[in-house]
């Protein structure tokens, strides 16, 4: 209660980021490419929100997103569709959505273990993170994902999986409600979502 007793732009920014990542979520759900517009536009909502709750790891991989959402577009739109074997997809033109490839698991496993312990080296050593272990996990993972989302592999929803499962936990001790809420719908959307694109992949 002590929460919407004193609501102020922090909260506002907080529901603001509610409805964002809905929309996103739903582009991300159809595979709509519009989804890296609003990648855009909601670094700058939750990067506010993530540095006044002291979550600074988060705070930067905004920035990253900003740039991964330029790579992703241009990876979805101009990146050749070689795989594609139906000239009447209406999705021609655009990268198609495929596996996950058994070559690339172990080399981005170890990227992504060198991240976290990169991360969390600098959370601990140049900031007063509270919990620099979830935080540089969760920003590590997320880093991985998102390259994944633009490679538009079907795994990717398995990996934000684990990220949003985890940020609910941390949100909901960082007293972030609204987006808590939001990463809860995220975690069970991920599993819709695989079910979804596994059925959009080219046969």
């Amino acid at each position: 209660m002590d929460y919407f007793s004193n609501f102020g732009w922090v909260e506002a920014i907080d529901a603001a980021g509610l409805v964002l990542g809905l929309i996103y979520l739903w582009l991300e759900f159809k595979a709509s490419i519009w989804l890296w517009l609003v990648s855009v536009i909601m670094p700058i909502v939750h990067g506010y929100l993530y540095w006044e709750r002291g979550l600074y790891a988060d705070f930067g991989m905004e920035v990253y997103y900003v740039l991964a959402a330029v790579y992703g577009y241009a990876m979805w739109r101009w990146a050749k569709a070689r795989e594609t074997q139906n000239p009447a997809s209406p999705t021609e033109g655009e990268r198609p959505i495929t596996r996950f490839p058994l070559r690339r698991v172990l080399p981005v496993a170890v990227v992504g273990l060198a991240l976290w312990g990169v991360i969390y080296w600098i959370l601990i050593t140049w900031t007063d993170s509270s919990v620099p272990l979830c935080d540089s996990f969760t920003t590590a993972l997320s880093m991985i994902a998102l390259w994944a989302l633009a490679q538009k592999y079907a795994e990717q929803w398995l990996l934000w999986l684990v990220v949003d499962a985890v940020c609910t936990v941390l949100y909901i001790y960082k007293e972030i409600p609204f987006t808590a809420c939001l990463y809860a719908f995220y975690t069970v959307m991920a599993i819709l979502g695989y079910r979804q694109w596994l059925k959009k992949i080219p046969a």
